[in-house]
């Protein structure tokens, strides 16, 4: 068993193309327009860079960061592709170190819930460091009704001409463990992937508790700005306050 998106990162944006990136993208470019965010962003667990590369061809300055080297270079790869200049690096959210301050840092799809709740507030901490006073952090987590009522202890699957992809899921006191597996065609033939995934169920209280403690003015809305109740997703919009 290999770490999470070993192997996935080079199949996740193509087998999560019915997540809708434009519209998802357009959801943060609008907010940070809104909020009169400045132009100079990081993307925090950055994965092949969807967000990044749509973000900078809206006219943002972005730099991507994420902990899966597999994850980096395929961000690389496609944002040569589009012709686009964005410097990717090796970042952990659990412990974010930048050498400049940032006017927002975005932290998209569940990067939050790979971290174990005990880490939040340290992490929360340190992200707040690396913004200006006055920076935005936008994140989201899939939220705790998703995880315990629609992925706990299911599976689900993806078959197309050239992969398969299946997930099961199980459900822990305070987390869901995913085993990954994928079927990639080399030829007349499939060569089978394992990794496995852990993504930690976070309430809103206590991640808005820990934002706090860390220096943030909070507030929350469901996935693209939707009510909370029963969303898939909950978004954490952030202004640190203090220097």
């Amino acid at each position: 068993m290999t770490q999470a998106y070993d192997y996935l990162a080079e199949w996740f944006e193509f087998l999560n193309d019915d997540c809708d990136y434009p519209k998802w993208s357009q959801y943060f470019i609008d907010g940070l327009r809104r909020r009169r965010a400045g132009h100079k962003g990081f993307e925090l667990g950055c994965g092949s860079g969807a967000f990044s590369r749509a973000l900078q061809r809206a006219g943002y300055d972005m730099t991507g960061g994420d902990i899966s080297d597999a994850m980096l270079s395929k961000a690389v790869t496609l944002a040569r592709e589009e012709g686009l200049s964005i410097p990717f690096v090796k970042a952990d959210a659990a412990c974010l170190k930048t050498t400049e301050r940032y006017d927002f840092i975005l932290c998209a799809n569940d990067c939050i819930n790979y971290l174990p709740p005990q880490k939040l507030l340290s992490s929360f901490r340190a992200i707040a460091k690396c913004l200006k006073k006055g920076g935005i952090f936008w994140f989201d987590v899939s939220s705790e009704y998703k995880l315990r009522q629609k992925v706990a202890n299911n599976m689900f699957g993806d078959d197309r001409d050239n992969v398969t992809y299946l997930e099961f899921n199980s459900l822990k006191e305070d987390r869901v463990e995913t085993d990954v597996t994928l079927f990639v065609r080399e030829g007349e033939l499939f060569r089978r992937f394992d990794e496995r995934h852990v993504r930690y169920i976070h309430g809103e209280e206590a991640v808005t508790a820990a934002l706090l403690a860390a220096g943030f003015r909070v507030e929350a809305e469901g996935h693209l700005g939707e009510q909370k109740d029963n969303s898939d997703r909950l978004n954490f919009i952030c202004e640190k306050v203090s220097s």
